[in-house]
C-alpha cells in the first residue's frame, strides 16, 4: 500500500498542480482558473496530495456566494490518471471539507459527479433552492451544508468567483 499525504500546497509546488490539473482534464484551462484564484488571492484552501513526496491530486476552494451568505466552492479537483480510483480524490475531499467546517465554513458548492459527491454529504442544490449561474444538470449542481444555522436560509443565485468564467 502506497503511503498518501494530503497538505496544504507550497509554492514550489506549482507546477506539478499545473500539470495535475492538464493531465486529469486533458487541457490548461483549470489549471489557469488556480492561477488566476491564487494570483487574485481567492484560495480558501487549497491542497495536495503526494505519494513519495510527488504531488499526484490537487483540490481547491475558492469563496463563493450564495444570496448574501459567503461559503465555498469546491472545484477544480483533479487526480492524475494513472493515480485515479484508489481513494485519492476522496481523501482530498474529506480532508478540504473538514478543514473548512473546522474554520466555520457555513456550506461548499460543488459542480461535479452525481455519483461521487453524495458520499460526503452533498445533495442537489435546487432542494434547497439554490441555482447555479451557468447551464448545468440539476443532479450536477450540489451544496453541502456545514453549519446550518451561520447558512441560515440558503436560496438564490450561486456565485462562483470570476476567475471561473474569465481565466482562458
Amino acid at each position: 500500500m502506497t503511503s498518501i499525504d494530503i497538505r496544504e500546497e507550497q509554492s514550489n509546488d506549482i507546477p506539478a498542480i499545473r500539470e495535475v490539473n492538464r493531465r486529469a482534464f486533458g487541457s490548461d484551462h483549470e489549471g489557469r482558473i488556480v492561477d488566476a484564484l491564487r494570483t487574485n488571492h481567492a484560495v480558501s484552501l487549497s491542497l495536495v496530495a503526494t505519494v513519495n513526496g510527488a504531488v499526484v491530486a490537487h483540490i481547491l476552494y475558492s469563496p463563493a456566494l450564495v444570496g448574501t451568505v459567503e461559503g465555498a466552492a469546491l472545484g477544480p479537483m483533479a487526480v492524475l490518471p494513472e493515480h485515479q480510483r484508489q481513494g485519492i480524490g476522496s481523501q482530498l475531499v474529506a480532508t478540504g471539507n473538514e478543514r473548512l467546517q473546522i474554520a466555520g465554513c457555513p456550506f461548499v458548492i460543488v459542480i461535479g459527479h452525481p455519483a461521487f459527491y453524495p458520499r460526503f454529504g452533498f445533495t442537489p442544490a435546487h432542494n434547497l433552492g439554490i441555482t447555479s449561474e451557468w447551464n448545468v444538470p440539476n443532479e450536477a449542481f450540489m451544496v453541502l451544508v456545514m453549519d446550518s444555522p451561520r447558512a441560515g436560509a440558503l436560496h438564490g443565485l450561486a456565485e462562483y468567483r470570476p476567475e471561473f468564467s474569465t481565466a482562458s
